[in-house]
């Protein structure tokens, strides 16, 4: 299994730039629906009634939009402009310190982490780690969940899925999972340092090996997740692959060692560098290729191919399947920015983008 493994991450490794070097042609496919002249977002949501939704990256280290609704083609801090002013010296656990992921959940509020830390590697702050909902009838917050328990110094909550009472999260920093029982706000951690959990190499983008703003080589460990559509099934991933799964009922069941538990992890794809990914009612998991400049479509039995090709496609993060059967794709360029670019100017082509592509698949919300 690890000599597989090694040899499935030293082939994404080698080939993954030179399928950035080829150049694809743009795809008429793509139709460009929300663009932005200033700001980089790394997500989108959608509610079913057609709102939009975005994380945004801080534009500098004590204020900047944190989350937003697109209104009219521009971003409007959500819930309110109070919960996107968080500054060095307030308190954390009231408003957004760094935003990392949303979705709508399966009770159409909108959900969001925070990872509680101002800053990449920067220590998590006390009551900043946090899974806060939102009431999208009143627009207002309905709970928030604390993390701290769950986090360490090294923590970076990353993102977060559903299924049934129980929400897992992802743990970028301090390699492992999160285990969150939504009835009691108990928190677990599994999986805790385990290999599957851990980036094997540094973070790639568009064929280069990308490092933090002090110029340090950047691994971004569990980070994609997703749930199959009948629930039993996890599938996670450190940023730059390989997939991995496991049944869930070895994460829910508190009574399991995590030495029985990794005995049932399975390697499910070879996936690459991968800025976020998408799940649709079949059991596609729609995987964005970081080097490839490309969106990969990975079918329940693991195999993988193609789905599109664009140099338009520059690090797409979290997607969204929306009721009409179309792949909401951001093209969030992260890799431009100085927090991957060794802390150099932003390199960021602006209007950042983001695109919807017709795949005629039904969503699943979890």
């Amino acid at each position: 299994m690890r000599a597989t493994l090694l040899a499935l991450l030293l082939a994404a490794a080698l080939g993954t730039p030179g399928r950035a070097a080829e150049a694809p042609a743009e795809s008429d496919a793509l139709k460009p629906m929300v663009k932005s002249d200033s700001l980089v977002f790394n997500g989108i949501t959608r509610s079913p009634d057609g709102r939009l939704f975005s994380p945004f990256q801080r534009q500098s280290k004590d204020t900047g939009l944190e989350l937003g609704e697109w209104r009219d083609g521009k971003a409007v801090p959500f819930p309110d402009a109070a919960w996107n002013a968080w500054k060095p010296g307030d308190d954390p656990a009231k408003a957004f310190v760094a935003v990392n992921a949303i979705r709508i959940g399966p009770d159409g509020d909108l959900w969001v982490v925070d990872k509680g830390a101002p800053g990449m590697g920067a220590a998590p702050l006390p009551g900043g780690p946090k899974l806060v909902q939102i009431d999208l009838a009143t627009n207002a917050v309905r709970k928030v969940y604390p993390l701290q328990a769950a986090t360490g110094e090294k923590s970076f909550i990353d993102d977060f899925r559903f299924n049934g009472s129980h929400i897992y999260l992802t743990d970028a920093g301090q390699p492992g999972l999160i285990v969150l029982d939504r009835e009691t706000g108990g928190l677990r951690r599994v999986l805790d340092g385990h290999w599957s959990t851990i980036a094997q190499r540094p973070l790639t983008g568009q064929g280069r090996v990308l490092r933090d703003d002090q110029g340090k080589l950047l691994f971004i460990h569990a980070d994609q997740l997703e749930v199959s559509p009948d629930g039993k099934t996890f599938y996670y991933q450190a940023c730059t692959g390989p997939l991995y799964s496991i049944e869930t009922r070895y994460l829910d069941d508190a009574t399991v060692s995590d030495d029985e538990r990794a005995k049932h992890v399975k390697l499910h794809a070879a996936t690459v560098a991968t800025g976020g990914t998408a799940i649709d009612a079949a059991g596609t998991i729609y995987a964005s290729d970081t080097d490839g400049l490309r969106i990969l479509k990975i079918a329940p039995d693991g195999t993988m191919s193609t789905l599109v090709q664009d140099p338009r496609l520059v690090w797409v993060d979290a997607m969204w399947i929306d009721e009409q059967g179309g792949l909401w794709i951001p093209a969030a360029q992260m890799n431009r920015t100085p927090a991957m670019n060794g802390g150099e100017a932003s390199a960021v082509k602006f209007p950042t983008t983001i695109y919807r592509m017709q795949i005629d698949a039904k969503p699943l919300r979890n």
